[in-house]
């Protein structure tokens, strides 16, 4: 296609938005997808082209949450395996059902997450993973990691949101935590992704690369932002990231009619 100074001027900003949001509380690609799309590429290609630029920026903010130890390594690597076998599961399935009845549940379980998140104000903002044995959350981790990643592969909007909310009140992590290990689940499931997008020929490089740019530069200034502010910061960019993905959802289902 003809990549004219318009589609940069599209695609750019919201792809930095996108990892600015996405480095902060998932959900990033409820920005970066949209973008592609008013930039007039076919559909395989806005999703190739939004896994390839947001892999680079999720690798970055990865990197750097590591680097002030806010990973939980082992249980991170256990949760994006599983998540990456959830995930095959997923696609399969989503061959053989329509994926609405998961949209109207979305509509229920969205909200609910967002009046627990606002009326709990304690919400994510104490860490207390070690207070119980590790087995413990590896056992709640996997068959977690093994749903969250079926839903990525059968429907897939705000999968590092729901991560987050798993890390959090399931495996007891703070936001800044949780977030960070979602972080490591992302990444596996985005590179499996762009290796299958870029050997069909699905990216364009000529867009790709500087929107890649463009990611990174939101992934470490909100990656920056957590690390100084910490769940003040992830708190109300995680409730507007829930309400972009009911919103998105809403669509989805108003449009299928």
């Amino acid at each position: 296609m003809d990549l004219t100074l318009q589609v940069y001027l599209i695609v750019l900003p919201a792809v930095f938005l996108a990892g600015l949001v996405d480095s902060i509380a998932g959900g990033g690609g409820l920005l970066s997808v949209p973008a592609y799309m008013a930039a007039g590429l076919p559909p395989h290609f806005v999703l190739g082209n939004n896994k390839f630029s947001s892999s680079f920026g999720t690798l970055c903010s990865t990197l750097r949450y590591h680097r002030h130890g806010l990973i939980d390594l082992p249980l991170a690597l256990l949760s994006a395996l599983v998540a990456l076998a959830g995930s095959f599961l997923g696609t399969s399935a989503v061959l053989l059902l329509r994926p609405d009845f998961l949209r109207y549940l979305l509509l229920v379980l969205i909200p609910l997450a967002a009046v627990l998140i606002l009326s709990n104000r304690s919400f994510g903002r104490e860490d207390r993973s070690q207070s119980r044995p590790r087995r413990h959350n590896y056992l709640i981790a996997a068959p977690a990691a093994l749903l969250i990643g079926f839903y990525d592969g059968f429907f897939g909007p705000g999968t590092g949101t729901f991560l987050i909310l798993v890390f959090t009140l399931a495996l007891k992590y703070d936001l800044v935590a949780a977030n960070a290990n979602t972080k490591v689940v992302n990444l596996a499931s985005n590179l499996a992704a762009v290796a299958t997008f870029v050997v069909h020929g699905k990216v364009l490089f000529l867009l790709g690369v500087p929107a890649a740019l463009a990611g990174i530069a939101g992934n470490l200034l909100g990656s920056k932002l957590v690390i100084r502010r910490g769940s003040r910061l992830i708190r109300p960019v995680f409730v507007l990231t829930l309400l972009l993905l009911f919103g998105k959802v809403l669509y989805d289902l108003i449009a299928a009619r």
